[in-house]
């Protein structure tokens, strides 16, 4: 039977074995004794029995020689009834005796083998109830340790190790272990050692089943620090993607009387994934911004921290004072901007605890506020932007200082420059801006002359802008603005517009607005910002807005999304806060009537003075002058200026104007140089458009050109010239005459009556000659410099829609500036025809033909193959 009693009050099971009852036959048999209980002296077969069974003689001497040995051997004859007891109980002992060492023998051969080992492990279990700091000693700390140890056989995966170890416990029911030191180290840390637990004798039962509660102290010891720093910073860092921890111990072991002399233990832990131990979860409940208080310098803050504990711990930490940091222009690069503390703290088990810790910041550092290398932010910028964006900002805690004097040393020695990363949870700042309005506001169109780059090439905006900034609950301390920036989005019909540039700072004032209820507290900034550039990001929506500008009478709203930056006066000195998010809408008003007219048609302008200056084989380059108009309140000096020249919206040459000074109203005399080269610019169909236009041309047709603008006429502001290019001008084509101003009237281009097109003005005079059949042009050049040479001829006469005669000719005819009379040139006469006769009959005075020609001309090194057309030739004909 088990024993209730021992160190840890193991309880007794009562045996499940039925009672035993004496037999009914031992009952009636009252010969062979003399009582009614049979003592172990009692022979097995009494004398009177083996007597009662035969009388035979060999019978009654076998049976004398049986009763005489038996007597011998228990010691029950009547010549030894003075026998000591223990000689007549000898057989019981001696075969308890055996009984009892092969018990210890097949406990010890069990204990022996790896069979004990493995069924302790799997079986084994531990669930601790109570795990408590003690006090902290001079070497380390003393603990107490409270759990329940059970034997659980189910665990066991082998059945052979199970029932074996289940016997095996049975028997030997309970295992004390002396007092032990327990090593604990990092094997895959070039084994360094991480501590030492000293841990008293412990008595447990070890039946499957049986629970034992055990409590005891334990004194622990920390290892090298040095070691355990490095260990704890490459856990901090994320460095360690598994920790493995092996624990070894020489463990005495007894079970009862019998010791097992030492067994050397070793068990490893690995921790890797989920299982990696983390910092507690945390919550902040509670801040509190304030000026420092007496005596001190700078801002303090208050804050409560609720932090998540789900481990069964109790323990006492003394108080603590830690630096806190934040990144640098790189995160290796930690600056310290202040110090928190916090006060004793009592942790209890599975409780939540809530911490109240001190800050105190007295200066901010150069280096937090200094532009970092190759970026536009500081790091304090980095660190409120995050914040205000709603992102996690990050801290660092630098441990540790303790402020009594009765912590060990050794407790600042191993947390001593343990740098924590800790997460600052953000906060979105989109309703920190609880109004965002701009008043007086004026839009103005881009300088269209303006340089690259300029500010004055882009649109502008001046307005007087309102902020009120709400200031959070957390913000106790006087705030002063007194600059402000901002980089706002401009969105018009629900689409971005563009972006409005507010880089450099504007002068401000603020005005702080006390809570009126449940309202927070706010403030009010001003600033008068003077022409703003604007960044056009989408030229189609500003050209809507152009013409609403331009052509409206009604102002038009605009959305604005922007990113306010302000320089604060605050006791910690002068911070900028960039990127506070803020929106607001903002009515425009259309731009009002300058001393010109606003209509785009005064542009257009006039042309005279046509040279050619320069030819390719595909191109002819020539000057003009040009008189335009400026219906804006903008002088500025050109120094480019590029424009589509179209016909049938198809691009045949550009119109450039260099260094040109353009005033407000009307400009004349500009030099324009232009380049035609329709199969540069458009190809194949662009040649035969321009070889179309030039032969209407020439035959004094109604041409007209079109100038258009695109995203290259002002280098400085492409969407500008994208825009304009809504607004096309289109102009007749220049008179085909001699040079002249391009302010003189077009007198001599009257129109031919009925025939819808100008008088040509190319063939001044003709005389035909019929004996020697040929005929004599006069011509006149357009141009003031330049030759033309007529290369080809094939050219037909009429009368009243009558053949007349044909010319055709191959040698070259040069057309030099002014009046040119040409070589006499064969006429092939229709004979026999109505409009032959006709000639014949007008010898000796004149004679109105038309003609249509196929004409090869060249000018420089370009050439073309051109029709004419020509009605109303004054011939004369002469014999």
């Amino acid at each position: 039977m088990d024993s209730p009693e021992g160190p840890w009050a193991s309880t007794a099971t009562p045996s499940s074995r039925p009672a035993s009852h004496k037999s009914a036959r031992s009952s009636r048999s009252a010969r062979s004794q003399t009582t009614s209980r049979t003592t172990e002296a009692t022979p097995l077969l009494s004398r009177d029995d083996l007597n009662g069974h035969d009388e035979e003689h060999d019978e009654q001497e076998h049976a004398t020689a049986t009763t005489s040995l038996l007597r011998s051997l228990t010691g029950g004859s009547k010549e030894d009834g003075n026998t000591p007891f223990w000689k007549k109980r000898w057989p019981s002992i001696l075969a308890l005796l055996v009984l009892c060492i092969a018990v210890v023998f097949i406990m010890l051969g069990f204990l022996a083998t790896e069979g004990i080992e493995e069924y302790a492990m799997q079986a084994a279990e531990f669930k601790p109830t109570k795990l408590a700091l003690d006090s902290l000693t001079t070497e380390g700390a003393k603990v107490q340790v409270e759990g329940d140890f059970t034997m659980d056989a189910s665990k066991v995966n082998k059945q052979s190790v199970r029932n074996l170890g289940r016997f095996g416990t049975w028997i030997a029911r309970e295992v004390e272990t002396g007092p032990t030191e327990v090593d604990v180290y990092l094997p895959e840390h070039d084994n360094a050692l991480i501590g030492k637990a000293l841990v008293p004798g412990i008595k447990v039962n070890i039946r499957n089943g049986h629970t034992t509660h055990i409590a005891f102290f334990a004194n622990l010891q920390p290892g090298p620090l040095d070691s355990i720093r490095n260990i704890v910073n490459d856990w901090i860092d994320g460095r360690m993607g598994q920790i493995r921890l092996k624990g070894k111990a020489d463990v005495p072991l007894k079970s009862g009387l019998i010791h097992l002399g030492k067994q050397t233990i070793e068990q490893s832990l690995v921790f890797k994934g989920h299982d990696l131990p983390t910092l507690p979860r945390y919550n902040i409940t509670k801040l509190n911004l304030r000026e420092a208080q007496e005596g001190h310098k700078g801002m303090g803050a208050d804050a409560s921290i609720v932090v998540t504990n789900d481990f069964p711990l109790r323990f006492d930490v003394p108080p603590v004072a830690v630096d806190v940091l934040v990144d640098g222009c790189t995160q290796a690069d930690h600056i310290t901007i202040g110090t928190a503390e916090s006060q004793k703290l009592e942790i209890k088990p599975k409780t939540n605890l809530e911490v109240n810790v001190t800050g105190r910041v007295e200066k901010l550092p150069d280096s937090l506020t200094q532009v970092c290398p190759d970026s536009a932010k500081s790091p304090l910028d980095a660190l409120l932007g995050d914040y205000m964006q709603g992102q996690d900002a990050t801290i660092y805690v630098k441990c540790c200082k303790f402020p009594d004097p009765s912590t060990p040393k050794w407790a600042g020695d191993l947390l001593k420059d343990i740098t924590v990363k800790v997460p600052f949870a953000g906060r979105d700042m989109g309703n920190l801006i609880k109004n965002f309005t701009m008043a007086n506001v004026h839009f103005s169109l881009p300088d269209p002359f303006a340089d690259e780059d300029s500010p004055d090439a882009s649109p502008k905006i001046s307005a007087i802008v309102k902020v009120n900034i709400g200031l959070p609950r957390e913000m106790n301390f006087p705030l002063d603005v007194d600059r402000v920036n901002a980089d706002a989005d401009i969105y018009y019909e629900g689409k971005i517009l563009g972006k409005l540039d507010l880089k450099k700072w504007q002068h401000a004032n603020s005005t702080r607005i006390d809570a009126k209820g449940n309202e927070d507290s706010t403030l009010l900034v001003e600033s008068d910002i003077k022409n703003a550039p604007i960044k056009i990001v989408d030229d189609d929506l500003f050209s809507k807005v152009v013409q609403a500008l331009i052509f409206g009478s009604r102002p038009i709203m605009m959305d604005i999304e922007a990113k306010v930056g302000v320089k604060v006066n605050t006791p910690l000195g002068e911070l900028a806060v960039k990127d506070i998010p803020a929106q607001g809408v903002v009515p425009v008003k259309p731009i009002g009537s300058h001393k010109g007219n606003t209509d785009v048609s005064t542009f257009a302008p006039k042309i005279g003075n046509l040279s050619i200056v320069e030819t390719s084989p595909t191109s002819i380059t020539l000057q003009a002058h040009a008189n335009i108009t400026n219906p804006t309140n903008y002088s500025a000096t050109v120094p480019y200026f590029n424009i589509n020249v179209l016909v049938n919206e198809t691009v045949l040459g550009q119109a450039i104007a260099k260094d040109v000074y353009v005033h407000p109203g009307n400009n004349t005399n500009i030099l324009v140089t232009v380049v035609w080269d329709p199969s540069t610019h458009s190809g194949g169909a662009g040649k035969a458009i321009g070889r179309e236009l030039v032969s209407q041309y020439i035959s004094g047709y109604n041409t007209s050109l079109t100038l258009q603008t695109h995203n290259k006429t002002i280098p400085s502001q492409p969407s500008l010239g994208a825009v304009l290019a809504n607004f096309p001008i289109t102009l007749p084509a220049p008179s085909l005459s001699t040079p002249k101003n391009p302010g003189d009237g077009d007198d001599d281009d009257d129109p031919d009556k009925g025939s819808g097109r100008k008088r040509t003005h190319f063939i001044r005079d003709a005389t035909m000659h019929i004996i020697s059949s040929t005929a004599l042009f006069t011509l006149a050049s357009p141009f003031s410099s330049t030759t033309l040479y007529i290369t080809s001829l094939n050219a037909t006469a009429y009368h009243d829609g009558h053949q007349s005669g044909k010319i055709l000719y191959d040698l070259p005819i040069a057309v030099p500036p002014g009046l040119t009379e040409t070589p006499r040139l064969p006429v092939d006469w229709s004979l026999g025809s109505i409009g032959y006769d006709a000639i014949r009959k007008a010898l000796g005075g004149t004679l109105t033909l038309s003609a249509y020609a196929e004409v090869g001309i060249r000018i420089g090194r370009w050439r073309e193959h051109v029709w004419y057309q020509g009605g109303s030739i004054g011939a004369h004909v002469r014999l």
